[in-house]
């Protein structure tokens, strides 16, 4: 009984000692990837995915906006449904949301150093150095007018796809 509990401990130690594969790496979220929180700070979640994206190839996405945003929550659920779509982003850009309210936190000193926003959410891509290499209106990468209310997994897709890093594909 005992040697078997041992050897689950010691199977289970070696997994979590062993480097992750890219495509586990991928599946793993960071806290600054998880949420728009007003408590976190973008300057310090921005160094950690920096040393994220350079470790992994990847270009950071910044992803603005808030709780409050319901086409936050509308690509939010884009990506929680589609699988594919969230391994594309997951594969390419290492993720860090920032939140932005005009009540509780505008994260006015951090946001300041890029293009001022049309709306939310609003996405900047990075390269793994912090430089900016893309300002992006997401209301360009809605569905049509008229019908159902979301973004285009087309032009997501597009979009994902035209800012992943160079030579790395797709």
């Amino acid at each position: 009984m005992r040697f078997a509990a041992l050897a689950g401990l010691a199977a289970t130690a070696l997994m979590l000692a062993a480097p992750l594969a890219p495509s586990a790496r991928a599946a793993q979220t960071a806290a600054y990837s998880q949420a728009f929180d007003p408590a976190r700070d973008p300057a310090a979640d921005l160094k950690a995915a920096m040393a994220d994206a350079k470790a992994s190839g990847r270009n950071i996405l910044i992803d603005v906006g808030g709780d409050w945003c319901i086409w936050c929550k509308l690509l939010d659920a884009m990506f929680a449904r589609d699988a594919d779509l969230a391994a594309l982003r997951d594969r390419n850009f290492v993720l860090l949301k920032v939140h932005y309210d005009k009540k509780v936190n505008q994260n006015a000193d951090f946001l300041g150093q890029y293009p001022k926003a049309a709306g939310y959410p609003h996405l900047y891509v990075l390269d793994a150095d912090g430089a900016l290499l893309h300002s992006q209106d997401t209301s360009q990468l809605e569905l049509p007018a008229g019908g159902e209310k979301g973004h285009d997994r087309a032009k997501v897709k597009a979009f994902l796809e035209a800012w992943a890093p160079k030579g790395k594909g797709v």
